[in-house]
């Protein structure tokens, strides 16, 4: 999720209002206290997908990001 706001330039306020969630609970899962709920993530992984980011899996893991210029332009 950091990595993914870095790219778009994004604080944590930010990612908040783009998707309804809080950014007390953003900071909480970036920091590994507490892991999100599956309905958070699918509202975290629709909004950077919505701006262009493009998760990168190996199975279940995590392998990376990636920008999709047909999705919106960072802002």
């Amino acid at each position: 999720m950091r990595a993914a706001r870095a790219w778009l330039n994004w604080s944590q306020d930010e990612l908040s209002a783009k998707s309804g969630v809080s950014r007390r609970s953003i900071a909480m899962y970036e920091a590994g206290r507490t892991l999100p709920y599956d309905e958070t993530l699918e509202k975290l992984r629709h909004t950077f997908e919505a701006a262009g980011v493009r998760f990168l899996f190996v199975g279940m893991v995590g392998q990376g990001i990636t920008f999709d210029p047909g999705g919106e332009e960072p802002c």
